[in-house]
């Protein structure tokens, strides 16, 4: 009876779906791609991971003449690195695994020619290079018993087994992820520096002409992923072994792109010594930093100069855009707007292209966006001596420097339509994915309903390169013979910053009533025919400003002390860790980067650090040889380092928000009052904090402001004490001992990249310290010299 357990609950072997049985006994170590379970349901074990590491280095010298000299080196690294599950995917079990391979190659061929005892001549050809081989380990082929019903016809590399998830009772994960994955990247350099003194001055000139060369596989899982997560039994496992899927992926294009960026610079820098006691540097930089773009004009974007309102997509009474796959059909016929793909592999199949245009097609740019070559960047600086004895210096210097963007903004793109097609077909068969086994429908890549496809791209007319305003002032004063204390305001502006911003949105008015019904209407979006459209724009402003005050010295003859104070303050609008990578989406799409705008991940109001070494001398003249080997001659060293804490951005968790509704947002709590700190473990920061109403539109993504909690400081001793014993000339031994966190202090983690603060209302740990930094460790070496 429909809804009722098997007898003795055990699904009969005549309803096992065949390619379930061809999985479960497809070989490998563990017999099939589910290891069988050691603790209850869920497997539990070790995996070796061996890395290889080759490096070799060459490296010639040759000096031809008192003028002319030559030099050239070549690294080669070679590292491997097996991995017990597969790398970037949810994949959790050992049955499937890749192997990380890295090579590294660098290499210069430098000459120098000397035209006159002023003049100096350098010419460079710098190469820098790196490959990502990821390499599917284990069990990764399908068994001959397994049958292939995939949507599309493009290659499936390796056969490779699908995806296959258990998502509820039993959880395990097999995931080849889009491996074998192959990134290939040369960056190739010529450059010509002339070195030129003329009197009073030092002149510097040049030119650099550099391409950056890279292939890199798309992220596209061809091989298919079912997902399984008891819908039909109550649970996961079961679901499979009956071949009953909750849904079904799968990409039908992974195209290998090649995207190259040339970049071109030239300089002058005069350091002129105007006198005795002032020395001006001047310096004027161009750099030409056109956008990388992809050189088989595989890349597409969206325009929305190019969306032409009255072509705007129709929909059928299901929400799909309307086409001849339809059912039922649209009174009006199919939307305006469709077009075709260029790739054979998805021929027959239906995009609305309405807005889309192709890297270097149709007056379209190769690198999707304009360039711009007005990046003259003057470099300014002086030093002072304010009485003319060295004792006293004034110094201050002004700096522009331009920046590209790294390149992901273009390799993220390489999947937008009309380039691929990655449909969702739910209550599938594992043996045919086409087959609705609720209905007994079948439907084919042909006869897919064509639907808002989503898009990651660029703006193109909000692109200029990043820049960076550099300034700094201060004054370096002599303390005796031996030591230089430093006072100096340091500050930069940064104006362009990359981030992504989501564009295809619904009125703000309705937001609310989305909201509460838990589904976008892509019928009421700006844009008719697609679903998220996230452009990534070079918009952000960002400023550091800081006060810095050193000193540095031998203090007595035995005592060298170095001591720094940093009084702060960084703001940008970045909502990413900080780590370098991408800027991340706009939080707020309706009001842009602004409403992101906050201290920075590194900010730290305050930082105070010392370091020292003494030679501690007692006994270190003593008479007797045993007391003075022995007992004298210890050395003591320390640092000391002392920050305010990070800043800490909040976000909501609790129920259906705006951020799940608008794709690539965000969402913080509403905050009413004040915001304290108890700085306890279960409660680090309070305040009156809720969920946004979302009753209006405009108070959907909260009021409080970014990155507005202030994590834990820190303060750490790290001590060591080392002795240098001399047995003979040329045998010695030199011991140390090390304390990292010398007296035990708890110190609480709380920033982005380690985490250590639960940060997101609704979560049952909200606000409480989860991590901190490692207790005390001591470190005992010895080291023979001879």
């Amino acid at each position: 009876m429909p809804g009722s357990p098997f007898p003795g609950n055990t699904i009969p072997a005549c309803l096992i779906d065949p390619n379930a049985t061809a999985l479960l006994n497809a070989g490998g170590k563990y017999g099939g791609i589910f290891p069988k379970p050691t603790n209850g349901v869920s497997f539990q074990g070790g995996n070796n991971s061996p890395t290889n590491l080759r490096e070799e280095i060459a490296r010639v010298d040759h000096q031809f003449s008192e003028k002319f000299s030559v030099f050239g080196h070549w690294v080669s690294e070679q590292i491997s690195q097996t991995y017990g599950t597969t790398q970037w995917s949810n994949d959790n079990v050992p049955t499937i695994a890749d192997v990380f391979g890295n090579p590294s190659y660098s290499a210069v061929a430098h000459a120098t020619y000397i035209i006159s005892p002023t003049l100096l001549n350098e010419v460079a050809f710098n190469y820098n290079g790196n490959r990502i081989h990821i390499i599917p380990n284990n069990l990764v082929s399908a068994p001959s018993s397994f049958t292939f019903n995939r949507l599309f016809t493009g290659p499936n590399v390796d056969n490779r087994i699908p995806q296959i998830q258990l998502a509820g009772t039993v959880g395990s994960i097999y995931n080849a992820n889009w491996t074998p994955w192959n990134n290939k990247a040369d960056d190739f350099q010529i450059r010509d520096d002339v070195s030129w003194t003329r009197g009073a001055h030092q002149l510097k000139f040049g030119f650099s002409w550099a391409i950056y060369k890279k292939t890199q596989d798309a992220f596209a899982n061809t091989e298919g992923n079912f997902k399984f997560d008891g819908s039909f039994t109550g649970m996961d496992y079961a679901d499979f072994l009956l071949g009953f899927a909750q849904q079904y992926q799968e990409d039908a294009v992974k195209i290998s792109g090649q995207w190259n960026n040339i970049s071109t610079a030239a300089y002058l820098q005069d350091n002129w010594r105007v006198n005795n006691r002032l020395t001006l540097n001047l310096g004027l930089r161009w750099d030409g930093i056109p956008h990388t773009y992809e050189a088989n004009q595989q890349s597409s974007n969206f325009y929305p100069n190019l969306y032409d309102f009255g072509n705007a997509a129709t929909f059928d009474s299901n929400g799909h855009i309307c086409s001849a796959n339809s059912v039922p059909a649209c009174p009006g016929g199919p939307s305006p707007g469709l077009g075709s793909s260029p790739n054979p592999i998805l021929t027959g199949i239906q995009f609305y292209t309405n807005g889309i245009g192709i890297g270097g097609k149709n007056g379209i740019p190769n690198g999707l966006v304009n360039n711009h070559w007005n990046n003259w960047g003057p470099r300014v600086g002086f030093a002072y001596d304010l009485t003319g004895r060295g004792k006293t210096i004034l110094r201050g210097g002004f700096g522009t420097m331009y920046e590209r963007i790294q390149g992901n903004d273009m390799y993220n793109g390489a999947t937008n339509p009309p380039g691929n097609l990655q449909p969702t077909l739910n209550g599938v068969s594992l043996s045919n994915p086409g087959l609705n086994v609720a209905n007994g429908n079948v439907i084919t890549a042909a006869a897919l309903p064509v639907l808002p496809l989503g898009i990651t791209g660029t703006d193109a007319n909000n692109y200029k390169p990043p820049v960076s305003y550099q300034y700094s002032g201060g004054v370096q004063q002599a303390l005796g013979a031996h030591a230089v204390m430093s006072v100096s305001y340091v500050g930069s502006q940064g104006r362009h910053e990359n981030d992504y911003r989501a564009i295809n949105l619904p009125p703000l008015s309705l937001l609310p009533a989305m909201v509460a019904a838990g589904a976008l209407d892509n019928t009421q979006v700006q844009y008719l025919g697609f679903g998220g459209i996230r452009l990534a724009e070079n918009e952000g402003n960002a400023h550091y400003n800081s006060l810095q005050a050193s000193m540095t010295g031998t203090v007595k003859n035995d005592l060298h002390l170095q001591v720094g104070y940093t009084l702060s303050k960084a703001v940008d609008s970045t909502t990413s860790n900080g780590s370098g990578g991408d800027l991340q989406n706009n939080t707020n799409p309706y009001a842009g980067w602004r409403y992101d705008v906050g201290p920075s991940q590194f900010d730290r109001r305050n930082i105070f650090f010392t370091s020292f070494v003494y030679d501690i001398p007692l006994f270190r003249g003593d008479s007797s040889r045993l007391v003075k080997s022995t007992v004298g001659g210890w050395q003591v060293s320390g640092i000391v380092t002392e920050e305010s804490g990070a800043p800490l951005d909040l976000g909501v968790t609790s129920g259906t928000t705006a951020a799940s509704i608008i794709t690539n947002s965000g969402m913080r709590p509403d905050l009413t009052g004040s915001i304290s700190y108890p700085k306890t473990v279960n409660q680090w920061f309070a305040g009156n904090f809720s969920k946004p109403a979302c009753v209006t539109g405009p108070d959907c993504y909260g009021n409080l402001g970014f990155d507005a909690i202030r994590g834990p400081g820190r303060n750490n001793f790290n001590l060591s004490l080392l002795k240098n014993f001399a047995f003979t000339e040329r045998f010695h031994m030199e011991f140390r001992a090390e304390s990292f966190n010398a007296f035990n202090h708890t110190q609480f983690k709380g920033d982005k990249n380690s985490g250590g603060i639960s940060t997101n209302f609704g979560s049952s740990n909200f606000g409480q310290v989860t991590n901190a930094f490692p207790g005390r460790e001591f470190q005992l070496a010895v080291k023979l010299i001879y």
